[in-house]
């Protein structure tokens, strides 16, 4: 098959458009772009103005390419002129010969994003070799090849991001469900008795715990198997998920016992990124928490784990009160303390049972959404295998 350097084909030329200073500009940074998809998370319009200097135009004939950790694959052919931080390469391409969507589904691809992976340079901000990427050479089928390569890949593509949605909609659901039942949207909300969380927590001693902390749990502890020690990667995505595995030997476990995490527990992030819940699955094994989360036992009598999990990230009221006890920066300096004073209005145990019902439900149809994006994202990948080896 023909190629051709991308530097020939698709250099680096900004749009030649202005903007007038006080003209509301769509402005562009590289965390409001979704990894693999090119998805806009966030849309962002500022006036032109307030961008900074490290910055140029863009417009609907450029296709943008993050150089920053090319790894995280983050590539999108924007459809309305804006302004885009220089970490994003503009580039442009020729077409005459090169289709735009062509290029934007090449970068994207597996082969392509695993070599320039090992193109890059610096430890802590590695960027690509733009040496190196402008002489990569890209398969250049004809021009009529390429664009049909585009629509058949755009259909699977819509596939993909309708699993994707389904997905948001699903997390949109249940904090919509969680308001109107047994939050602030609830018609009964205000008649509602209010806790502190100190108190809707089981009465036995360490039903509230954070830690271990400094000496008594160090990383060198660490060992392939063993005791699992959760973190802020099991509750994250404010849900229970198993990523990195850490573990403990039984002889530590028995120094640490104390920290134990249960069934039903609940499980809120205080360093990091603080502020994300999980409830603790039924099926989990001998474990023990770090100091990087608070573990709450609640006291079953009174309350629902979901319930408090989704207080704490979803009623404004919540919010508020750790905004207010962290000095005005929500999240900021979370901790055990503030945590035990948080004032909830809680509703009837049957109340909650329905949401917490709810909560089930949805993640059982979750987790087999997450089985047909996985089939979907498998069968996409193949078919962007074959459409750059020209097999398709």
């Amino acid at each position: 098959m023909i190629t051709a350097a991308l530097g020939k084909i698709a250099p680096a030329i900004p749009a030649d458009v202005q903007f007038s200073p006080e003209e509301l500009v769509w402005q562009l940074t590289l965390d409001q772009i979704e990894s693999n998809t090119g998805r806009i998370i966030d849309w962002v319009t500022a006036p032109a103005s307030s961008a900074g200097s490290s910055t140029y135009c863009f417009d609907e004939q450029n296709v943008l390419y993050s150089k920053l950790r090319p790894y995280l694959n983050k590539v999108i052919c924007p459809n309305k002129p804006g302004i885009a931080t220089t970490e994003l390469v503009p580039l442009r391409p020729d077409p005459d010969r090169l289709d735009r969507q062509y290029l934007c589904y090449y970068l994207r691809s597996p082969k392509f994003v695993s070599w320039v992976s090992n193109q890059v340079a610096g430890a802590k901000m590695p960027r690509v070799s733009m040496q190196t990427f402008w002489a990569h050479e890209v398969p250049l089928p004809s021009l009529k090849e390429q664009k049909r390569i585009a629509a058949i890949l755009d259909k699977a593509d819509v596939i993909r991001r309708k699993r994707a949605e389904a997905l948001r909609l699903a997390d949109d659901f249940l904090k919509s469900a969680f308001l109107d039942l047994v939050g602030p949207g609830a018609t009964s909300y205000e008649s509602w008795p209010e806790k502190t969380i100190a108190e809707l927590a089981a009465s036995h001693r360490g039903a509230m715990r954070t830690g271990p902390f400094g000496s008594n749990l160090r990383h060198s502890e660490f060992v392939d198997e063993g005791i699992a020690v959760l973190g802020i990667d099991n509750a994250v995505n404010n849900r229970f998920e198993w990523a990195q595995r850490r573990f403990i030997t039984e002889e530590k476990y028995a120094e640490l016992e104390r920290y134990t995490v249960f069934p039903g527990d609940v499980i809120i992030t205080i360093m990091g990124t603080t502020g994300r819940t999980a409830v603790v699955p039924e099926d989990i094994p001998t474990a023990i928490s770090t100091k990087h989360l608070t573990t709450i036992t609640p006291n079953r009598k009174l309350v629902h784990p979901q319930f408090i999990a989704f207080s704490v990230r979803e009623n404004l009221d919540v919010l508020h009160q750790i905004a207010m006890a962290s000095k005005g920066a929500i999240m900021d300096g979370l901790n055990l303390t503030i945590i035990k004073e948080l004032r909830l209005r809680v509703p009837p145990l049957e109340v909650q049972e329905q949401f917490e019902t709810l909560v089930t439900r949805a993640e059982q149809a979750r987790s087999h959404l997450l089985r047909l994006q996985d089939e979907v994202a498998r069968l996409f990948g193949s078919l962007v295998q074959r459409a750059f080896n020209g097999t398709l």
